[in-house]
C-alpha cells in the first residue's frame, strides 16, 4: 500500500517540471492523478506515461475560471472526488525595475499565480474529500524580497496569504492547507528565472545562484516531489497552515 493509494490528486502546472515529477511519485504511491495545464502535448506524453488508468488530463488555462470550472467538470466525471488539490501553474514574468515593468505582464503573472489558485480552491475545494490536503507551491521568493522580480515575488507572497485564510476556512472539515516553498530548482522555468534576473547564460546564472545556497546547489524537482508527498499524505495529518521551505538554507 502506497502513501496516497487510491487517492486521487489534481495538479495544475502538472506536464512538466515539479508538478509532472510530482505526478510521477504520487501514481507510484498508489494516487491517481488530474494533470491540469496548458501544454496538450507534454500533458498527452505525462497521461502515456503514467497510464491512462492512472491519469486522465485537462487542457487548461488556470486564469480563465470557466476554464478552471470546466476542468473540475472533467475531473469530477472521471473520478467522483479529490483527495488533494496542488495548485503548481505558474510564469516567471519579466526581470525589470518596478518602475519599467510592464503593467500587462504584471497583471498575468498575478493571474495565473493567485487566481489561478483561488479559482482551483473555489471551486475544486467542494469535491475534496473531508481529511484532505491542499497544497499551494510558492516559493523561496514568497518568504523574502528580490529586485527586478517583483511581480513573482507579490503573487507568491500573496499565495501565503490565501493559504492562511483557506487552512482557517477548511479546518473544520479537517482539510489541511500548505504553501511549498521550493529554493532554486533544476527546471526550465527556475532557468528562465536565473537568466532574466542576472543577464547571464544558463550555466553561469545557474552557478550565481549556487553561490547563495548555503547547501551549494539546485535542488532538483523529485526532491520537491518527495517534500509535497510528505504535505499530500496522511503523515502530514497536523500540519497547516505552514510554509513549508525546500530550499537548501537559502531563506534561513
Amino acid at each position: 500500500m502506497g502513501l496516497l493509494q487510491d487517492k486521487v490528486v489534481l495538479i495544475t502546472g502538472g506536464e512538466s517540471g515539479i508538478g509532472r515529477a510530482s505526478a510521477r511519485l504520487f501514481v507510484s504511491e498508489g494516487a491517481y492523478v488530474h494533470l491540469v495545464g496548458l501544454d496538450k502535448h507534454e500533458l498527452a506524453e505525462a497521461v502515456n506515461e503514467f497510464g491512462s488508468d492512472r491519469a486522465f488530463a485537462s487542457v487548461t488555462d488556470v486564469s480563465d475560471e470557466t476554464a478552471v470550472i470546466e476542468a473540475v467538470r472533467e475531473g469530477i466525471e472521471r473520478f467522483g472526488h479529490y483527495n488533494v488539490l496542488f495548485s503548481n501553474a505558474g510564469i516567471s514574468g519579466a526581470a525589470a525595475k518596478i518602475t519599467e515593468y510592464p503593467s500587462d505582464v504584471f497583471e498575468r503573472v498575478l493571474k495565473i499565480h493567485v487566481l489561478g489558485a483561488f479559482y482551483v480552491l473555489k471551486h475544486a475545494a467542494p469535491y475534496l474529500e473531508d481529511g484532505g490536503s491542499v497544497i499551494i507551491t510558492s516559493s523561496g521568493a514568497g518568504l523574502i524580497g528580490a529586485p527586478d522580480l517583483s511581480a513573482y515575488v507579490t503573487a507568491k507572497h500573496a499565495q501565503v496569504g490565501l493559504m492562511r485564510s483557506a487552512a482557517k476556512e477548511f479546518a473544520a472539515r479537517k482539510i489541511r492547507v500548505n504553501t511549498l516553498h521550493p529554493g532554486p530548482t533544476s527546471t526550465p522555468f527556475q532557468d528562465d528565472i536565473e537568466m532574466r534576473s542576472t543577464g547571464m547564460d544558463q550555466k553561469n546564472a545557474a552557478q550565481a545562484f549556487d553561490d547563495t545556497i548555503p547547501l551549494g546547489r539546485h535542488s532538483t524537482p523529485e526532491e520537491i516531489a518527495h517534500a509535497a508527498l510528505y504535505l499530500a499524505s496522511d503523515v502530514s495529518a497536523m500540519v497547516t497552515a505552514s510554509t513549508f521551505k525546500i530550499d537548501g538554507g537559502l531563506t534561513g
